[in-house]
């Protein structure tokens, strides 16, 4: 913490005193520590997007971009999904895909936004095939061949789920996910279209390297390995001298085997303007400067969203390519919410619902925390809150919370229920929470009712020595592939903005220490602040009118760092783990989200 910390209203300090939860944004620190972690709020749409209504204009073309990804690509997308599905939304694209690589971080951010856009979505990663084995960090072209899947349905996102997790478990180390076809087969089930993908494909990566012959066997074993009605030979045209050939020699390769061709933009950022900042987080995972990595970087904005009459007009060459990739878009697109787990079901005794053992549980509680006389205001509260809770359907989460709570305590643990759950008398009751609900008067609504969405949010501190013992508890109650740690997402803060930036601009590191030094304290917006709506221009530089920096301090940091700076502040950086924080499911977790090593 600096010493020249932005104001705090008496509002915001009064929300974090009652512990209720930020409905805008709040973007932590950046850090894995559970105490700064963000929590993310709603999402809204931009007042310029959601009042344009989704209407298909009278000629539009359908589209739907198979291959995309986000800033969850970590250095490899340069625009986060909420922006990926506006421009979707904005070019009226037909639905969107997201394929970020090795994962489906996204996933989550993707399709709330889409939905409340109106965009269909498609769910898909880009995966690693017989990735190396060796470390990548530095190298400017990271090896590996690439294969783009997408899930047709619920159970092909599941087994997706399930390859990715298999694939980053199998890693030499952390960040090397591989996994082969001879793995993959098995799990596809024909619940998966499978793209050739981009030029780590590993057919148009040999048939550049080693001719079409080869890229035909290559072919063959995709065919082999999926089935020939689940693969599709993709073409991208980026502007590049090699596209046009190559996406000639890629079309005649599908019309002898018989399959069918999509045409995408393998998109890295939704419009444009962002194709500077893509070029640095390349710079970035390359660690290197732009000048160092610059024979290795594209050579125009081209791989953005464009709309189904753009790609049709650069496409028209390759009759079919366009539709068909609507059409397999529309056919792979799902809600999300489908996929969403439930808690496992608690173990109650013989003759007993989860319901009727919460009540009894709570009874006994009762008679220790709300002896008569005189308690007829208690009970006619737990009443009231174990009503709701049945039939909102939750008493199984109670009693997995309460089960944990009695490990804790039985084994002489410290912990505490915090938050809103004090404001629920039957937590006090089973001893989950120690703050007298009723005696203090506590609004039981402000912890659970039928108008909030989702379960109640109860909090439990365990004591940070002896919080292993409870994780390696959950572990044994749930079993290992029902339950699991949570991820954090660690995102550039100013400083880390400021220094990575710099870097890729090729500046000395004597000049990143003391400029992010200087950012420490202040955010972005408040250091540099804009007089002018006008934003940096693509070079970077601030176009005339643009004001000094607020403080003098900060005045000899590059208006290019700056701008550059601004863009990827809160983009996701790497992941983290939680110390404390676990999922439970009611299946493995590997079907809901990919896992991976700690």
């Amino acid at each position: 913490m600096g010493w020249h910390n932005e104001p705090v209203p008496w509002s915001e300090l009064e929300r974090r005193l009652s512990d209720r939860p930020v409905v805008a944004d709040a973007r932590g620190d950046g850090g894995d520590s559970p105490a700064w972690s963000a929590k993310r709020g709603p999402y809204v749409p931009p007042a310029t997007v959601a009042s344009r209504p989704r209407r298909r204009r009278s000629g539009a073309v359908d589209y739907v971009e198979l291959h995309c990804h986000s800033n969850f690509s970590f250095l490899d997308g340069a625009s986060a999904p909420e922006e990926l599905a506006e421009e979707a939304a904005r070019l009226n694209l037909t639905a969107l895909a997201l394929t970020d690589h090795d994962g489906l971080y996204g996933v989550v951010r993707f399709s709330e936004a889409a939905a409340a856009l109106g965009v269909p979505t498609v769910f898909g990663a880009e995966l690693t095939i017989d990735g190396p084995r060796t470390s990548q960090a530095g190298v400017a072209d990271p090896g590996g061949r690439h294969l783009v899947v997408l899930a047709r349905d619920v159970t092909g996102y599941a087994r997706l789920s399930r390859a990715i997790s298999a694939a980053q478990m199998a890693a030499p180390e952390k960040g090397l996910p591989r996994i082969g076809l001879p793995e993959l087969a098995p799990l596809a089930g024909g619940h998966w279209q499978v793209l050739t993908g981009c030029r780590k494909g590993a057919v148009p990566a040999t048939l550049v390297e080693a001719g079409p012959a080869a890229a035909a066997q290559e072919l063959a074993a995709l065919v082999g390995a999926f089935g020939a009605e689940h693969v599709a030979v993709e073409i991208w045209d980026h502007g590049d001298p090699v596209d046009s050939a190559r996406n000639d020699a890629l079309v005649g390769l599908a019309a002898r085997a018989g399959l069918d061709v999509v045409a995408t933009n393998n998109v890295h950022y939704a419009t444009p303007a962002r194709h500077r900042l893509a070029t640095a987080l390349a710079a970035v995972r390359a660690r290197r400067s732009l000048d160092e990595v610059d024979g290795w970087l594209p050579a125009a904005a081209s791989a953005h969203l464009r709309s189904g009459a753009e790609q049709a007009r650069r496409f028209a060459r390759y009759p079919g390519a366009v539709e068909r990739a609507a059409e397999l878009g529309r056919a792979c697109a799902f809600d999300l919410a489908l996929v969403a787990p439930n808690l496992p079901n608690y173990p109650v005794p013989a003759g007993h619902t989860e319901m009727t053992w919460l009540r009894e549980l709570t009874r006994r509680g009762v008679e220790r925390r709300y002896p008569p006389p005189g308690n007829h205001k208690a009970l006619a509260q737990i009443a009231h809150e174990l009503e709701v809770i049945e039939a909102l359907g939750f008493p199984g989460y109670f009693l997995i919370v309460w089960d944990i709570v009695e490990f804790c305590r039985s084994n002489d643990i410290y912990c505490q229920g915090r938050g809103s759950a004090a404001n629920s008398a039957v937590c006090y009751a089973l001893g989950i929470t120690n703050a007298d609900a009723v005696g203090l008067g506590l609004l039981f609504e402000r912890f659970l009712s039928p108008e909030r969405d989702g379960p109640p949010d109860i909090d439990v501190d365990i004591e940070s020595d002896r919080r292993e013992e409870a994780i390696q508890y959950v572990y044994e109650r749930y079993g290992r592939e029902n339950a699991a740690q949570v991820a954090n997402v660690i995102t550039y803060r100013p400083k880390s903005a400021v220094r990575d930036m710099g870097r890729a601009l090729g500046h000395p590191p004597g000049a990143l220490d003391a400029w992010s030094k200087q950012i420490e304290g202040w955010s972005l917006s408040e250091a540099f602040p804009a007089d002018t709506a006008d934003p940096p221009d693509r070079s970077g530089h601030v176009p005339a009118g643009q004001g000094p920096p607020k403080r003098d301090q900060f005045a000899e940091v590059p208006p290019a760092v700056v701008d550059l700076a601004r863009q990827v502040e809160g983009f996701p950086r790497h992941l983290g783990i939680h110390s404390g924080g676990m999922v439970i499911c009611d299946r493995p977790v590997v079907e809901v989200c990919p896992v991976e090593w700690g």
